[in-house]
């Protein structure tokens, strides 16, 4: 790893150098924006040459990705304990669902996925098998017991599977006038709280 340029402060590893790119990133989308920060610009944040940020990030849509997966771990712990104390599964998913809509555009990371288009989490990436069981995961961190409410593992990747397609639709085309979070609670619970109002007596809906 080259010892030039760094602001006089070489990183000590690949994973330290990619961790600066990453918060040089943030700071250049926070001056530009999303779609005119290039890989220039976050070379020149770190006083280094592109070659040296190529040898990290292929392009500059990799970084804000990662930037943006970040972002995503701290809100998975934000959105838990927003819902703490809420066992009802139905009520869960709704006051969940509310909160990620109501959160991620104003997110400075997360509102990074909603500007580049159908690859991520909240385009085509949706529905993606990486991140049905990343969904699937975050809804096993619930407080919920979905084992006594008669639903399983293979049931919980199946429901990330409809939050996240969703997520998506209400995310990338919303509501025009955009719905508050009353109005959004009241649709869900209409016609999606539904499909969660099941007793272990009644594990699998007939339809």
């Amino acid at each position: 790893m080259g010892h030039h340029g760094w602001g006089g402060m070489p990183p000590a590893s690949d994973a330290e150098a990619r961790q600066r790119i990453i918060d040089a990133t943030v700071r250049c989308v926070d001056r530009h924006g999303v779609t005119k920060t290039t890989l220039s610009d976050v070379a020149a944040e770190l006083s280094v040459t592109r070659q040296t940020v190529y040898r990290h990030f292929g392009r500059i849509s990799d970084i804000i990705r990662e930037v943006a997966a970040q972002g995503a771990e701290s809100f998975v712990d934000l959105l838990i304990a927003h819902l703490q104390g809420i066992t009802d599964p139905a009520e869960a998913v709704v006051e969940g669902m509310v909160f990620c809509v109501g959160t991620i555009p104003t997110d400075p990371r997360l509102s990074l996925l909603l500007q580049l288009g159908d690859t991520t989490a909240f385009g085509r990436g949706a529905t993606t098998r990486d991140t049905i069981a990343y969904g699937a995961k975050m809804l096993q961190r619930f407080p919920v017991d979905w084992a006594a409410v008669g639903i399983g593992e293979d049931d919980l990747s199946g429901l990330a599977e409809i939050i996240m397609r969703l997520l998506t639709s209400l995310l990338q085309h919303p509501s025009e006038p955009p719905q508050d979070e009353a109005r959004l609670r009241i649709l869900l619970n209409r016609w999606l709280a539904p499909a969660l109002s099941r007793t272990s007596a009644s594990a699998h809906p007939h339809f």
